[in-house]
């Protein structure tokens, strides 16, 4: 002790004092807790694989996917009508009172219903009131909520009470959705992969996301992290639909690229199965394939662990060529194939990968977009008891999960995750990467034991050179037929620990009375095909206090048909599941965590009132 200090011990009433401040801290604590123990379960909306698709996804966003009509049929009592519901969706989206004689419904009336609707919503304790609440109208609003007398001219005086109306619209739309679960592939297919991924990053809506990678997601990041046969395979796939536009926002520039295809493969030899509709987007189409085609045979070779030799085609075509048996083969021009030396690149080959692999690494535009998925992205995620994929776990045959790399399962899913988070930081900070990393993205996009992709090969090289159909199928491995049985979704539940099973990746097509759900409502899947390329619907899934509902969306057509009538687009509806009470965020996995942190804080408490000689009479049983 230094000389004229005083030990704390001679003033007992301030170590008191300390004493009891750390019990008001840790009481504090322990409320807020109980609070969130008790608050229903965030609403939340389940959408995959939206490929591309950016204006769809906007106009469809900014309608909730039809929860407005299911969240006010929850709020409101069991004797609304269908029409009174409806009635009041349509004054909530145009956020202005409709008068409707039909109806029957007054301003006050309306005023009421929406402070229901808000009253709701507002029971999860995530929403602060002054951060939705109009400052003008929030006192007024608050007492509302309360229960309390508000001032006169409320419902007396017609705008007041028409500006109220609109405020509290405002207000249910903002606080409609808690969290958003998508489940992976923004890229490829559509032409605005760029747009939804600034969407979800917004400020707006950052907060709120969980983002699981899609198989096509991780061929650009795997393209961004130096894997060339992935560079020259992410650009095929946006020649292959002609998105020009989306690599000049991106400022890539693709000039040298263009001169050689459309030098190398004149349009009339190009006779293999290319989808590209431009005369530049075919031949560049053929380019890029045949580069991805050398190069990624390359890595298979280098990595025999990943047990892929039979997509070893070069030498096979090479071998065709030379003895000119070539009735099997749709297309024969391959002006860039050393007969002898088949996976060489050309020296002009060898140039205009190394140009696009600078331009990968050092695409700020690029790296912008990148940057949410590398900082945002998981290879699952836990929420409310659901386990968060995009495709599957691998499995066996015979129900078991299947050994990639020595590991399996939730063990297999953690190195995977370990591996990505290692090679963003990596590539946003422009640091080197390991060969192996780089290889492991060439195989997550489309390895048979991948959890992102779930086919026994993808056929690129048979489709689009041989004429034989059969030669084309990517026939799907076990996860479909493993998830009908109670064997195999009891062992998922095991081993993550959680009660159901949300999936995308696959298209369902309602239409031939598939549903998303099992008859458990276990296993659901989330993937209508969204895009243009699949069956242009899509599909959602909500989650409420209430409820867990699938949203079969309207296509673009029906959209358009529904606004010529000035009519809502029609959505069908998939119950899976209904609560006889609101769910509690105690009832989930993360509240059992709560529970326990509680639990702990609450014997820290007593455990200091003893010390203190203070009397405690609070009781929390631990475990309740």
């Amino acid at each position: 002790m230094r000389p004229g200090t005083t030990p704390v011990t001679e003033y007992p009433h301030l170590d008191e004092q300390v004493q009891v401040g750390a019990i008001d801290k840790l009481a504090h604590q322990l409320l807020q807790l109980e609070n969130e123990l008790n608050s229903n379960i965030p609403t939340t909306m389940w959408i995959s694989d939206l490929h591309g698709e950016g204006d769809r996804f906007k106009s469809i966003l900014r309608g909730r996917f039809g929860m407005l009509y299911q969240t006010c049929r929850e709020a409101l009592p069991n004797t609304f009508s269908s029409d009174k519901i409806q009635y009041l969706v349509r004054i909530i989206r145009k956020k202005n009172y409709i008068r409707d004689e039909g109806i029957g419904m007054d301003m006050q009336d309306v005023i009421f219903c929406l402070v229901q609707v808000l009253k709701y919503k507002l029971t999860n304790i995530g929403y602060r009131m002054s951060e939705v609440f109009p400052p003008e109208f929030s006192d007024t609003i608050s007492r509302l909520l309360s229960g309390l007398p508000v001032p006169n001219p409320i419902f007396e005086e017609e705008i007041i009470s028409m500006r109220l109306i609109s405020h509290l619209s405002h207000t249910i739309r903002q606080v409609l959705l808690d969290r958003i679960q998508v489940l992976g592939d923004i890229f490829d297919r559509g032409p605005q992969p760029d747009k939804i991924i600034r969407i979800l990053s917004s400020n707006a809506y950052r907060h709120m996301v969980d983002y699981i990678f899609g198989n096509h997601d991780i061929l650009w990041m795997g393209a961004a992290s130096g894997n060339r046969s992935l560079i020259a395979e992410a650009l095929r796939i946006t020649c292959r639909y002609d998105h020009f536009a989306f690599m000049e926002r991106l400022r890539f520039d693709t000039t040298h690229l263009a001169e050689f295809a459309e030098r190398t493969y004149p349009i009339d030899l190009i006779t293999g199965n290319f989808k590209a509709k431009t005369n530049r987007g075919r031949a560049m189409e053929k380019a890029l394939a045949i580069i991805q085609f050398k190069l990624e045979e390359q890595t298979i070779r280098d990595y025999p662990e990943y047990e892929m030799e039979p997509r070893l085609w070069l030498d096979r075509l090479a071998d065709m060529l030379k003895k000119g048996a070539i009735e099997g083969l749709n297309d024969s021009s391959f002006p860039t194939i050393d007969l002898d030396n088949p996976g060489a690149l050309t020296a002009e080959e060898q140039q205009i990968i190394d140009d696009l692999s600078r331009q990968f690494a050092t695409n700020r535009h690029l790296q912008r977009l990148l940057q949410f998925f590398f900082t945002k992205g998981q290879t699952y995620h836990i929420q409310n008891n659901f386990l968060n994929i995009h495709a599957l776990v691998p499995s066996t045959a015979d129900g078991e999960f299947e050994e990639f790399l020595g590991r399996r399962g939730k063990n297999l899913l953690d190195f995977i995750q370990e591996t990505i988070k290692r090679v963003g930081v990596n590539y946003l900070a422009g640091n080197e990467q390991r060969p192996q990393d780089q290889a492991l993205f060439f195989y997550l996009w489309c390895g048979p034991k991948s959890p992102f992709f779930g086919k026994h090969a993808m056929k690129t090289f048979e489709r689009y050179f041989l004429i034989d159909k059969e030669s084309h199928a990517e026939h799907s491995l076990f996860w479909k037929d493993n998830m009908q049985t109670e064997a195999f979704k009891k062992k998922m539940q095991q081993e993550f620990g959680i009660h159901r099973v949300i999936y995308g990746h696959t298209p369902v097509d309602y239409k031939k009375g598939v549903q998303m759900a099992s008859k458990d409502g276990v296993a659901i899947n989330v993937d209508g095909g969204f895009a243009a390329a699949y069956y242009n619907r899509g599909h959602s899934l909500v989650h409420t206090p209430h409820q867990l509902y699938g949203i079969i969306l309207p296509t673009p057509d029906e959209i358009r048909e529904a606004e010529q009538k000035l009519e809502s687009a029609p959505l069908d509806i998939e119950l899976i599941d209904e609560f006889r009470q609101p769910m509690k965020i105690k009832d989930t996995i993360e509240g059992r965590i709560l529970k326990k942190k509680r639990d702990e804080i609450m014997l820290r408490i007593r455990e200091l009132a003893r010390q203190n000689g203070l009397c405690s009479t609070s009781r929390i049983n631990a475990g309740d």
